[in-house]
C-alpha cells in the first residue's frame, strides 16, 4: 500500500510562520501513521520559488533572485527539520526537471487550443497574485485575505486557460466522491464557487513585470503565472510524466488551508482534467490559527507566534503537541506562547512526565532498577488497561487529518485515568507490607506498561520526547514493522533506562 501526502508550497518572501509549521506537521502526523501501519509512504513540502512576491523580496533585500531563494528556502527547510518534519522531498519550483514539465505541459494545452491569448483588464491582488472580481472584495475594496494591500487596475495582454468547459464535469466529480473534499463544511463553500460560469484562467505574466517564474514555451516575452507553474510541483515530485507516479498519484492527499481551496478545489482539478490527468484522491482542509482571544494575528498586536522562537524556548514538541491537540479542521483556533506553556506544563509535563518519573524512579529504586514482574490482575487494573488500549488503537487505523485533535485528546483522557489509578493504589504504601508486596510490583507493572503504550502512540505525535521516554522504560522500537497496539508487551525483569525528566517545568 502506498501512501501521498502532500503540503503547499511556501512562498519564501517571508519567514515561516505558524501557518507553514501547522500543515507540514500534520503532513508529518499523518505520515507517522500510515508508516505504523505498513504502508510505504511519500510525504513531500517545500517552496514556491517563483512570481512577484519573491521578485520583489529578493530586489528589497538587495539580492539576486538565485541567491535570495537559497537563502530563504534554506530557512524553511531547517525549521521543518527543527520541527522532526520527516518529508521525502523538498521542493524548490527553481528545479531545472520541474520548470521543464510545466513549460511541456502548457505546449501540449497550448496545442489542443486550450490556451488562448486575449487583453484583460481587471483588479489584481498582489498578496494573492491573483486577479479579483468587485464580489471578492471587502468594503474598503481590498482582498479578504490581504486587507492591507490595495488591489491594482491592471490592463494587459495574457495566456488564459478556458475552464469553463470542465465546470460542470468537476461538480460531478464532487457528487460521485463524496470523500473528495473533507472535511465535508468545505465542500459547500466549494460547490458555491462552482455555481456560476468561470472566467478564463490567467496563465500568464508579462517579463516586464515579472521576470522570475517558468518562460512559457510559445511565447518568450512570458512567464507562467506563479499558481499554475506551483500547483503541477505535486506531479513533478513523482516524476511526471516520465517515470512511474499512478501508483503515488492515485493515493494523493493534499493537505491546505481554507484560504486555498478555490486555487485547489477548482483551478487544480480542472488543469488536470485539461491535461487528461486524474483528480487528487482527496482535499483535507484546515482552519487558521488566530491569537488569543481569536484576534487576528499582527505585528502591530504583538500575538505573532513565531516558531522558531516557540522550539527555542519549549522545544519542537510542545509545538508538535499544541497544534496537534487544538487545531480544528472546520473553524479556526487560538494560539500564543503562554496557550502552548499551559498545555506543555498541565498535560505533557504534569500528566505525562511526571508520572513517568514516580513510577519509573520509584520501580527503579526498589526493584533493582528493573520491570516488576507483576502477579494477579484486578478488576480495576484490567479496567485501566482496556481504556488505555482503546486510545492507542486510535492510533493503529488510518487517521484523518480532522481526527487528529480527538485521538490525542483520547490519549490524554488515558494518562488522566493512569494518574489517578497509581495516586489510588498508592504502591510506596503497598511496598511496606509483605503481604502486599505483590500488589505493588502489579501495580508497578500495570502503570509503566500502560505508559509504554501511550508513548508508543504518541511516537505519531511527539515522536523526540516519545522515544527519549521509551528508552527509559527499556523498549526499543522497530520501525520496519507494522505496530499493533499490545498490553503486557513490557518484559518482566529487564532493566529500565535512567528515569529522567521528560518535560522540565518552564514558567516563563
Amino acid at each position: 500500500m502506498k501512501s501521498y501526502v502532500t503540503t503547499p508550497i511556501y512562498y519564501v518572501n517571508g519567514s515561516p510562520h505558524i501557518g507553514h509549521a501547522h500543515t507540514s506537521v500534520m503532513a508529518d502526523i499523518l505520515m507517522r501513521n500510515r508508516a505504523a501501519l505498513g504502508y510505504d509512504c511519500k510525504l513531500t513540502t517545500g517552496c514556491d520559488e517563483h512570481g512577484q512576491k519573491n521578485q520583489e523580496a529578493a530586489e528589497k533585500a538587495g539580492l539576486e533572485p538565485a541567491e535570495y531563494l537559497r537563502q530563504r528556502s534554506g530557512e524553511f527547510q531547517r525549521v521543518f527539520d527543527m520541527l522532526d518534519v520527516n518529508y521525502d522531498f523538498f521542493v524548490h519550483t527553481s528545479r531545472p526537471f520541474h520548470k521543464e514539465q510545466v513549460a511541456r505541459a502548457e505546449a501540449k494545452l497550448y496545442d489542443a487550443g486550450l490556451i488562448i491569448q486575449k487583453q484583460y483588464r481587471g483588479l489584481y491582488c498582489t498578496g494573492c497574485e491573483q486577479f479579483k472580481k468587485p464580489s471578492d472584495l471587502n468594503d474598503e475594496n481590498r482582498c479578504q485575505d490581504h486587507p492591507n494591500i490595495d488591489v491594482e487596475e491592471l490592463d494587459e495582454l495574457n495566456y488564459f486557460l478556458r475552464i469553463e468547459p470542465y465546470r460542470q464535469r468537476l461538480l460531478q466529480h464532487i457528487e460521485d466522491n463524496p470523500g473528495f473534499v473533507k472535511p465535508a463544511k468545505y465542500v459547500k463553500e466549494l460547490k458555491q464557487m462552482l455555481e456560476e460560469p468561470l472566467e478564463d484562467l490567467c496563465i500568464s505574466r508579462p517579463k516586464r513585470r515579472v521576470s522570475l517564474g517558468v518562460e512559457l514555451p510559445f511565447d518568450t516575452d512570458y512567464v507562467t503565472y506563479v499558481w499554475f507553474d506551483a500547483l503541477i510541483n505535486y506531479l513533478t515530485n513523482l516524476g511526471w510524466p516520465e517515470e512511474d507516479y499512478q501508483p503515488w498519484w492515485s493515493t494523493v492527499e493534499h493537505l491546505i488551508g481554507k484560504d486555498i481551496l478555490k486555487t485547489h478545489g477548482v483551478y487544480w482539478p480542472i488543469m488536470l482534467m485539461a491535461m487528461e490527468e486524474t483528480l487528487p484522491r482527496q482535499l483535507s482542509v484546515h482552519g487558521h490559527w488566530v491569537g488569543a482571544g481569536g484576534l487576528k494575528m499582527s505585528k502591530t498586536l504583538g500575538n505573532v507566534v513565531d516558531p522558531v522562537e516557540v522550539v527555542d524556548q519549549l522545544g519542537a514538541d510542545a509545538l508538535r503537541y499544541y497544534m496537534a491537540r487544538n487545531m480544528r479542521t472546520d473553524s479556526d483556533s487560538q494560539i500564543s506562547i503562554d496557550l502552548i506553556r499551559q498545555a506543555y506544563n498541565s498535560e505533557l509535563g504534569n500528566k505525562l512526565g511526571n508520572l513517568l518519573s514516580r513510577a519509573g524512579k520509584f520501580t527503579s529504586s526498589k526493584y533493582d532498577g528493573c520491570v516488576t514482574e507483576p502477579g494477579a490482575l484486578q478488576p480495576e487494573d484490567e479496567a485501566l488497561r482496556a481504556e488505555v488500549l482503546a486510545a492507542a488503537q486510535g492510533f493503529a487505523k488510518h487517521f484523518e487529518m480532522s481526527d487528529i485533535p480527538t485521538l490525542v485528546r483520547q490519549l490524554v483522557d488515558a494518562c488522566d485515568q493512569l494518574n489517578e489509578y497509581f495516586a489510588a493504589q498508592a504502591p510506596w504504601g503497598l511496598i511496606k507490607d509483605p503481604a502486599t508486596e505483590e500488589r505493588c510490583r502489579t501495580v508497578l507493572y500495570v502503570t509503566l506498561d500502560c505508559l509504554r503504550l501511550v508513548l508508543e502512540s504518541f511516537r505519531q505525535i511527539i515522536p523526540t520526547s516519545a522515544d527519549r521516554a521509551l528508552a527509559m522504560l527499556g523498549t526499543e522500537f522497530d520501525d520496519n514493522t507494522v505496530w499493533a497496539p499490545q498490553l503486557s508487551a513490557l518484559k518482566a525483569g529487564a532493566p529500565l533506562g535512567e528515569i529522567e525528566t521528560l518535560f522540565p517545568r518552564i514558567t516563563e
